[in-house]
């Protein structure tokens, strides 16, 4: 229009733009389930499950009731539910988490509020343990002996 080229675009693939941040601000509430690429910003309330952001940051005025897969994430407000993260979690100082902990790398900051259990380990958190024990084992068998 009025003698100018448009401007063409590349659509953006199926399953977002890994280098975008999507933000929840502060005032807004979401419920549901989510599923994000890229980094995750919540400054406002969310009540769900949150899936595959590679950085999901809980600032200090956001709220999660719920569930969150993250690769990484940082935690400066309050989390009531789980968190499970492939590389790193940080809670930073004044930030409440209430709900269990899953990742390979943790960092607290004094003055957290943490109440819950943590579980550390080099294999990835998403891959489910393995126990190297039989499921079903048999019974061990007393070994008589004969006497003379």
């Amino acid at each position: 229009m009025f003698g100018k080229e448009e401007e063409t675009r590349a659509p953006i693939e199926r399953g977002g733009d890994p280098n975008a941040t999507s933000i929840l601000a502060p005032g807004c509430r979401f419920k549901g389930e989510i599923e994000v690429k890229g980094t995750f910003r919540i400054e406002g309330e969310f009540e769900g499950t949150i899936r595959h952001p590679d950085n999901l940051v809980v600032g200090k005025t956001g709220h999660v009731k719920g569930s969150i897969y993250a690769k990484s994430a940082v935690i400066g407000g309050r989390v009531d539910g789980d968190v499970t993260a492939d590389d790193k979690i940080e809670l930073q100082s004044g930030s409440v988490l209430e709900g269990d902990i899953k990742t390979r790398r943790l960092v607290i900051d004094e003055g957290v509020v943490f109440e819950g259990s943590c579980s550390m380990g080099k294999r990835p958190v998403s891959e489910p343990q393995r126990s190297s024990a039989p499921t079903n084992p048999e019974p061990a068998k007393k070994q008589q002996t004969a006497s003379s």
